[in-house]
């Protein structure tokens, strides 16, 4: 009896939502797929290019319910890849920026499955493109730093010198613990009036970009209630195009 092949686990990312912005590998994987493994982020649109014939898996998460926890997740993507399945597993954005891609790929090479990652535009990177945010700038940002906003431990953390004059910090997840942000960050000294935008289904046509201070971040997210995917950026960069906006309205009054 021959001994059964392996399949291959492909840790797929799915941009922020847009169909048109997944990599040409990406969507050629998924024309191919026989099983696809999916977060609760990838949008409808995506898992629509699939084969006709794949089977979709949710795993969702949220932050008080997971379908399926991280080590079942690991267990499937070993179990059906040893069986011989080609599985991809698709993830929001991309699979090594919160996405835990790295888990994932080490659980497969510890049970000896072949992985391969095809990185995706990141939620962060897709987000500011389509609001339109620069994350650096000559005149205001020569740094960028990505922090979970929502994970054990929050308050004793160390974002020390993460945002502030030339950084912007981009923060994943940070919706619901949008208070406790505010609170962080002005305690470590980051002026209350430094300028914020929140951007919610980035690249999706309903997508929304709010504005306001980082001592009114709190009442932003409650008064606009605010739902996931949302991602909260936090640096003079956010300003730059309200303020360019408003050249643009002088210049066309004169």
């Amino acid at each position: 009896m021959e001994k059964q092949t392996a399949g291959t686990v492909y840790l797929v990312g799915a941009g922020p939502g847009d169909p048109d912005l997944l990599t040409l590998r990406a969507a050629r994987l998924l024309m191919q797929a026989r099983l696809v493994v999916h977060d609760g982020l990838v949008d409808p649109k995506v898992l629509e290019l699939a084969h006709r014939d794949a089977k979709l898996v949710s795993v969702a998460k949220s932050r008080a319910n997971h379908t399926m926890p991280q080590d079942r997740i690991n267990a499937l993507l070993v179990r059906e890849a040893l069986a011989g399945t080609d599985v991809i597993r698709l993830k929001g954005g991309d699979p090594l920026i919160f996405g835990r891609g790295g888990e994932e790929a080490e659980a497969c090479r510890a049970a000896g499955v072949k992985v391969e990652i095809v990185p995706g535009i990141s939620a962060a990177t897709g987000a500011a493109a389509a609001a339109q945010i620069p994350l650096t700038h000559r005149e205001g940002a020569s740094i960028v730093s990505f922090v979970a906003g929502q994970c054990k431990g929050l308050s004793e953390q160390d974002w020390a010198g993460l945002a502030g004059k030339g950084r912007t910090l981009v923060i994943y997840m940070g919706v619901k613990t949008a208070p406790q942000i505010a609170e962080k960050l002005m305690g470590d000294g980051l002026a209350p009036d430094v300028p914020v935008a929140v951007i919610e289904n980035a690249a999706r046509p309903e997508m929304r970009v709010l504005r306001a201070s980082l001592a009114g971040l709190p009442d932003l997210v409650a008064r606009k209630k605010v739902k996931s995917p949302a991602l909260i950026i936090i640096g003079d960069v956010t300003a730059r195009e309200d303020s360019a906006l408003k050249q643009l309205a002088l210049e066309a009054q004169a």
